[in-house]
C-alpha cells in the first residue's frame, strides 16, 4: 500500500459561523505530477488576521483579495483559512521526499499541493520555529516598502508579532536611531530580548524619517502622525477590518506634507515588484529565520484537536499569544529538536499580519 493510499482522508480546521470553528474530516487524492502530499508537524495562529475571520468580520468589498493561498470556501464562512504550516514531504518529485517545508496552508494535518507552493527550511532552522516564515515575510516586505536609509531615524509602533519583527530586522541596519513603541510598559522586556530600543507613546521621540505602524489601532495611527517628521513617511502595517478610525488629517497633516502608505504581503513590494518573486521573498524570510532570537515570539502551544477551543480563547482574551503554535500528532517524530522556552507576553491590541 502506497503513502497515498494508506492517507485517504485529512482533518482540517475550518471556520463555521461567527466564533465557530470545527474539525472536518475530508477526502485526500494521491498527488499527481509536480504534487507533494505533506504530512504536517506544527502550525502559527496569525491572531490578527486569523481572529478577524474567526468574528466573520472580513469586509465583502474585500473578501476575494484577503482570500488566502489554498483557502477554500468563502468568506464569511465556512471557511478553511490559516496561512502558517510546517511539514514534511512524504511523497512528491525526486528530491522532496523527507524536506522539511513551509506552505501558506490552512491549518490540516496532511494535503497535496504543487511544489512550487513550498519552501524548503534550511538547515540549522527548527521546524517549530519555521512557522513564523510567512510572517517574517509580512515584515520582510514592509521594509522594501519603507526603505529606510543610512542614518534614519525609525519608530515602530506596535510591540505585537509583525511589529516585533520588523523592529527586530531594523536592529540590523545602521539607523541612527530605532524605538520600538508599545502603551504597555511589560513589553519592554519582549524588546529587550529583541535587542531593541523600548518607550512608552508619551516618551517616543519625534523628527521620524519613518514610522511604520502595526499596533491596529486609532490611538496608535495618529501617534504615528505626530512623530514622523515632516514630508516623512508613515507605513501601515495594520488591518483594521471593518472597524473604522478617525485621524486628524485637519491638524498638520498637509502642511507637513506627510505621507502614510499601506503594506500587505499579498503582493511584493512595489519597490522589489520587478525583481523578486513571492517565492524569493518567502525563501528570504526562512533564512532569517536561522537566528534562535526569533524563538522569543513563539508563545504557547496546544495540539491540533484542541484547536477550536484554542482559537476561540485566543478570540476572548482568556490566551494570550504572539504566535500560538498548533502542534500535531506526527510532530513527535521530530522530537530530536530542542524546543525553547516560551516567552510570556503581556496582553496587546491585535495587529494583522496579512
Amino acid at each position: 500500500m502506497t503513502t497515498s493510499e494508506q492517507h485517504a482522508t485529512a482533518t482540517a480546521y475550518w471556520t463555521v459561523g461567527p466564533e465557530q470553528g470545527e474539525l472536518r474530516s475530508e477526502d485526500l487524492a494521491a498527488p499527481g505530477p509536480g504534487e507533494a502530499l505533506v504530512r504536517t508537524l506544527y502550525s502559527g495562529i496569525s491572531k490578527g488576521t486569523e481572529l478577524v475571520v474567526h468574528r466573520a468580520s472580513v469586509p465583502e468589498c474585500v473578501a476575494n483579495a484577503m482570500a488566502a493561498p489554498n483557502q477554500e470556501g468563502d468568506f464569511p464562512y465556512p471557511v478553511k483559512f490559516g496561512y502558517l504550516t510546517v511539514g514534511v514531504v512524504e511523497d512528491g518529485p525526486e528530491g522532496w521526499a523527507g524536506k522539511t517545508v513551509f506552505c501558506l496552508y490552512p491549518h490540516q494535518d496532511r494535503f497535496i499541493v504543487p511544489v512550487e507552493a513550498l519552501t524548503m527550511i534550511p538547515d540549522g532552522v527548527p521546524a517549530r520555529r519555521a512557522v513564523l516564515t510567512g510572517t517574517v515575510e509580512t515584515a520582510v516586505n514592509g521594509l522594501w516598502e519603507a526603505g529606510p536609509r543610512l542614518g534614519d531615524r525609525v519608530a515602530v509602533i506596535g510591540a505585537g508579532l509583525v511589529g516585533g519583527m520588523v523592529a527586530r530586522l531594523l536592529a540590523g541596519f545602521p539607523l541612527a536611531r530605532l524605538q520600538l513603541i508599545d502603551v504597555d510598559p511589560a513589553k519592554r522586556a519582549f524588546a529587550d530580548a529583541l535587542g531593541v530600543d523600548f518607550c512608552h507613546p508619551d516618551d517616543a521621540l519625534p523628527d521620524c524619517d519613518i514610522v511604520i505602524h502595526c499596533s491596529a489601532s486609532q490611538e496608535g495611527l495618529q501617534r504615528s502622525l505626530q512623530l514622523v517628521g515632516d514630508e516623512g513617511d508613515i507605513i501601515e502595517m495594520s488591518w483594521y477590518a471593518d472597524r473604522k478610525i478617525s485621524l486628524p488629517l485637519g491638524e498638520d497633516f498637509h502642511a507637513r506634507r506627510l505621507s502614510i502608505r499601506a503594506s500587505q504581503v499579498g503582493m511584493v513590494a512595489r519597490a522589489r515588484r520587478h525583481r523578486r518573486t513571492n517565492a524569493e521573498r518567502l525563501a528570504l524570510a526562512a533564512s532569517l529565520l536561522q537566528d534562535p532570537v526569533f524563538d522569543v515570539f513563539l508563545t504557547g502551544s496546544s495540539t491540533f484537536e484542541e484547536l477550536p477551543g484554542t482559537v476561540q480563547r485566543l478570540a476572548d482574551g482568556t490566551l494570550d499569544a504572539l504566535c500560538h503554535v498548533i502542534e500535531y500528532p506526527s510532530a513527535g517524530a521530530q522530537s530530536s529538536e530542542t524546543q525553547p522556552a516560551e516567552f510570556k507576553p503581556a496582553n496587546q491590541p491585535t495587529e494583522a499580519t496579512r
